[in-house]
């Protein structure tokens, strides 16, 4: 058996402060949307420039998740990370002159050119979702993606958040998210790090401050129960 997410601690602390641990008892799946983030080749392909391993162990969590929410009635997007660039300068001097090696950051930086993304090959679209890119950590962040005004056009209020990596883009996104008044929930099990200590430390934090924490499976029982 996997070792638990959440640890006793925390949850008990979680406790004890708001006398629950779940923030939504009932979500409404027609004002729900799945955002899957950053599930594409730079980051699930072997030997890309910026590869998370797990990525690849969380594409059936986040099928059953994504068929399971289009059957109540509720809205995919997959939000892709894309940045522009003229020769080795891009649209996000900071992150590439300082986070990653010369010889990475040439790779990165072809490996995001606009018009070149597409979603991971096993992951199962439908003609009803939606495709946002990016071009910073998070999709909420004004200047980076229209994601936000896709979403109140829609008449979501509620996220989903799956994709890679826990700790970086799915974390700020879902932050984000919260501080902009969307229902948020970080599904464990349809989100990857490049460790279980790293996924599991964005996790706990995010469920004592800002949001649920469910597998896929818990996400669609409480969407189940605000169908009814």
């Amino acid at each position: 058996m996997s070792e638990p997410i959440l640890r006793p601690h925390i949850i008990d602390r979680v406790v004890a402060r708001r006398g629950r641990l779940r923030w939504f008892d009932a979500l409404d799946p027609r004002t729900t949307a799945l955002v899957v983030i950053d599930m594409q080749d730079t980051f699930c392909a072997p030997g890309s420039p910026a590869e998370v391993a797990g990525s690849r162990d969380i594409v059936e969590p986040i099928n059953a998740c994504a068929r399971g929410l289009r059957a109540l009635g509720g809205q995919v997007i997959w939000v892709l990370h894309a940045n522009s660039h003229v020769g080795l300068r891009s649209d996000w001097e900071l992150f590439f002159n300082h986070v990653v090696s010369e010889e990475v950051r040439a790779r990165t930086i072809e490996s995001l050119t606009p018009g070149r993304q597409k979603t991971w090959g096993e992951l199962e679209q439908d003609s009803r979702d939606l495709t946002v890119f990016k071009n910073r950590y998070s999709a909420l962040i004004s200047g980076s993606s229209g994601l936000e005004r896709t979403l109140r056009s829609l008449g979501v209020d509620t996220l989903l958040i799956a994709g890679t990596k826990t700790n970086v883009c799915c974390e700020s996104t879902a932050r984000d998210a919260m501080m902009l008044d969307f229902k948020t929930v970080m599904l464990s099990d349809c989100c990857a790090a490049l460790s279980f200590e790293e996924h599991r430390a964005t996790l706990e934090t995010f469920v004592q401050q800002f949001g649920d924490v469910l597998t896929a499976r818990e996400a669609l029982d409480v969407l189940g129960a605000g169908a009814r």
